[in-house]
């Protein structure tokens, strides 16, 4: 049976261009999870010889990082991570013009998970909102990677940053809703975040990249 062109297009407009979209997607992915498991490393690393101690991790040096967040679907969990135990990043980014924070535990976290938030239009030091925000939820040692694939499933209704003792580095604290589930990115299965809130550290500086 031929195959139907108007079909076909219907299809990748209500969905975006899947063939596309899901290498570029899974390479930033992994991008972001070598990244994290990059820092886990040197964070515990000793020097030859020396007593091991373990470093505690924690967000925000100010002890105010956190995430607490609903998923449902394919991930069913009740997040909320204080600020002890819990890895957190944040930078500038260019494409769009906007900020990243991405959030694990350290340790313990049944599933194991890595969020990360995209939030377009941020500026620095400025509070803002209705900010369109691209989310990923990574269930790290398996292959799951749910993805919105833009943002416009997602809202940041209300952000605010306080500067921290970093140049260019600020606190950003923001709250906001999904109103579509992320999709798999390989695979099938929804994720649905209903509601997050969050505050992270975001450094501004991008001549240290």
């Amino acid at each position: 049976m031929g195959r139907n062109p108007a079909r076909s297009d219907k299809f990748l407009g209500s969905r975006g261009n899947m063939e596309e979209m899901i290498p570029i997607f899974a390479t930033q992915a992994l991008i972001i999870i070598g990244g994290f498991l990059a820092a886990a490393a040197i964070s515990d690393a000793a020097a030859p010889g020396a007593p091991v101690k373990k470093t505690r991790v924690t967000c925000l040096a100010s002890g105010d990082g956190y995430l607490r967040a609903k998923l449902a679907g394919a991930v069913n969990v009740n997040i909320d991570w204080p600020n002890s135990g819990l890895r957190c990043e944040g930078e500038f980014r260019e494409r769009p013009p906007g900020v990243r924070l991405s959030f694990q535990r350290a340790s313990g976290a049944h599933p194991d998970l890595l969020l990360v938030f995209g939030l377009t239009g941020v500026q620095e030091g400025l509070a803002a909102h209705e900010v369109k925000t691209n989310l990923t939820v990574i269930v790290q040692g398996t292959s799951r990677i749910f993805g919105t694939l833009g943002d416009s499933r997602c809202t940041v209704d209300s952000l605010n940053q306080r500067p921290l003792g970093e140049a260019r580095s600020y606190r950003i604290e923001a709250r906001g809703f999904c109103t579509q589930p992320a999709h798999a990115v390989r695979g099938k299965g929804d994720v649905l975040v209903s509601t997050f809130e969050f505050a992270g550290p975001v450094n501004f500086n991008t001549e240290q990249k």
